[in-house]
């Protein structure tokens, strides 16, 4: 049995272009254009969850999709950081943002570390692996993040050398919990290979 898992990377919001951590700000006016323009575009899917944030619900209703909120794919949690930039957090707490990105084990003040979102994906892809057909999942960048450090085994600390383009699909595929990999195809270009 092979399942396919296609994850969709959420369009631009306000929070987003001003790399804040989200603070439910909705989708700009751009983001919304651009996702409207992908409707279509992408690879029929048996089910269709969606990250329970606001910029991932609204991506999903921009692209065309019903969806179901996913709370395993729920946005890493920045604890007192939401809405914050990383140089403002930087300067007013230094130490604590050193120790945050430097050991993926530690959390925000009042949130969630990167080892305990990995954690958390690894059970979503294992109840995945188990689903026939395809998934189609709007997901946050650091769901996808965590995704890929995931399915290749990486260390936890590779985390934060991944970029996820805005509106980008990265399609896993695989049965008994054994992934292949490919990344980052934006939205609204030929989805070649998708249905592999």
């Amino acid at each position: 049995m092979t399942s396919r898992v296609t994850l969709i990377s959420p369009a631009t919001s306000r929070s987003l272009r001003e790399a804040r951590f989200d603070d439910g700000s909705p989708l700009d006016t751009r983001g919304v254009a651009r996702a409207e323009a992908a409707a279509g575009t992408l690879p029929a899917a048996d089910r269709v969850v969606v990250s329970p944030t606001v910029r991932c619900r609204e991506t999903a209703s921009s692209l065309g999709l019903a969806a179901l909120d996913q709370a395993e794919l729920g946005a890493l949690d920045m604890g007192h950081w939401r809405g914050r930039t990383l140089e403002e957090v930087s300067t007013w707490e230094p130490e604590a943002v050193s120790r945050w990105l430097s050991a993926p084990a530690v959390a925000p003040p009042g949130g969630e570390s990167v080892l305990a979102l990995c954690e958390r994906v690894t059970i979503w892809l294992d109840a995945a692996s188990e689903v026939v057909g395809r998934t189609l999942a709007v997901v946050e960048p650091e769901i996808v993040r965590a995704v890929v450090v995931t399915v290749l085994k990486a260390p936890s600390a590779a985390f934060w050398r991944l970029d996820v383009p805005p509106l980008t699909a990265t399609h896993i595929s695989g049965r008994s919990g054994r992934w292949n990999l490919r990344l980052g195809q934006a939205l609204g270009t030929q989805q070649a290979g998708a249905e592999d």
